[in-house]
């Protein structure tokens, strides 16, 4: 079961790149030059995808080099965000 839940903004992404950089297997820029994750779920400019521990190191770090903040995680059990 997934403890964490990575929410991605496209909207506020500025196409950057630094978390395609640091993740290049889960993350790509489109044609748009917008950032693409693989697997997430898509609601209009928001996506999605549940991970769980072995995965959250990564995605934290994407988190973390976003220069607009257009990455967050959640924890699943807390409710809350820990980037």
């Amino acid at each position: 079961m997934a403890k964490y839940l990575v929410e991605y903004h496209r909207d506020l992404c500025i196409g950057c790149g630094a978390c395609v950089a640091v993740t290049p297997d889960i993350r790509e820029l489109d044609d748009e030059g917008k950032v693409e994750i693989k697997g997430a779920k898509k609601k209009g400019d928001l996506y999605t995808l549940e991970i769980d521990e072995k995965d959250l190191k990564k995605h934290k770090e994407a988190a973390q080099v976003c220069p607009v903040g257009a990455i967050k995680i959640k924890d699943l059990k807390t409710g809350k965000y820990l980037v």
